[in-house]
């Protein structure tokens, strides 16, 4: 059975890919290092682990662990300043890797790009050992217009994201009396994420974001100009995916229904009186956005069932 580590466990992106690992039938997880944690048995992350896990170990010494898959939960810095160990499958998480321009990867990022892959399996599998895990709100955005981009050449995005998008470190921001009984956009016409859309799309987009008063899920709302046919062509993008739903004609996607999964919900609608094609996608993301994606692409490197380990059926209550 193939080997698993996670490099900085102890953040929600880590926690939520050690979920899944714990669930994978053909992955299993032999280090978990975090610099916080080093020494700790595995339940000081939680209770419920009860010394299941092996305990904590630093985040350098989890890295020659020896292990088969490496996941970096890092910030983009400390992910773009990793050196893989030879041989070894390396999933960041983080922004480190995904713009391949080096001057737009120092300019968002203030690194300098590596040779990686940008791995969404559903639209640009993985490929070779390194893998740049896309952002959360660039999953959504591409899963929406990825199958279109040969009929379009612009788009608006309005997106909202819970507030674990924002990660555990604290900010005056993600404070409860920031975010309770509020919706806030951010970082508008300047979030990270836009570079990163346009880079697979082929142009560039018009791209807010917004904090939702949730713990987490994800929904973009994409607003196209096109003469095509905007429902076969993501019928067609997804027809044998298990994690991608195209929903029925007139069925909006639900937070509610993708939250704590890795699956995708994605709804076609049109404005008659604009022209408008409207295209919604939903996803977690802390899973389709996050972890769940990166244990996708793992599985993909190693041969294994792309979904295994993923959290895909559920139904709402």
């Amino acid at each position: 059975m193939p080997t698993a580590a996670i490099i900085g466990c102890a953040g929600y992106a880590g926690q939520e890919t050690l979920d899944r690992l714990l669930a994978h039938p053909a992955l299993e997880p032999v280090a978990l290092g975090s610099d916080s944690l080093a020494g700790r048995p595995s339940s000081a992350l939680d209770p419920r682990l009860n010394g299941s896990m092996p305990a904590f170990v630093s985040n350098a010494e989890a890295a020659v662990s020896g292990a088969e898959v490496l996941f970096l939960c890092l910030g983009h810095e400390d992910a773009a300043a990793f050196a893989p160990p030879d041989g070894a499958v390396v999933v960041d998480l983080s922004g480190g890797h995904r713009l391949a321009d080096p001057e737009l990867a120092r300019a968002w990022y203030g690194v300098s790009p590596g040779a990686w892959s940008f791995g969404l399996p559903e639209l640009y599998p993985p490929q070779g050992l390194l893998i740049a895990n896309p952002g959360c709100y660039a999953t959504a955005a591409l899963l929406a217009l990825g199958p279109l981009a040969g009929s379009i050449s612009g788009a608006i995005i309005d997106a909202k994201s819970g507030v674990s998008g924002a990660g555990k470190s604290l900010k005056a921001s993600s404070h409860a009396g920031s975010v309770l009984e509020n919706l806030t956009p951010y970082a508008i016409g300047a979030h990270r994420h836009a570079p990163e859309i346009a880079q697979q799309l082929g142009f560039p987009v018009c791209f807010v974001p917004h904090l939702l008063p949730v713990r987490r899920g994800l929904l973009a709302t994409c607003y196209v100009q096109t003469d095509a046919d905007v429902r076969a062509l993501l019928e067609a993008a997804y027809a044998t995916s298990t994690v991608v739903r195209v929903l029925p004609d007139g069925v909006a996607p639900d937070l509610a229904r993708v939250q704590g999964t890795d699956a995708a919900e994605i709804g076609v609608f049109s404005d008659g009186a604009t022209g408008t094609a409207i295209v919604i996608c939903a996803i977690d993301n802390l899973g389709k956005g996050a972890a769940g994606q990166a244990v996708q692409n793992a599985n993909l490197v190693l041969g294994l069932d792309e979904t295994a380990g993923l959290r895909l059926k559920g139904v709402l209550v």
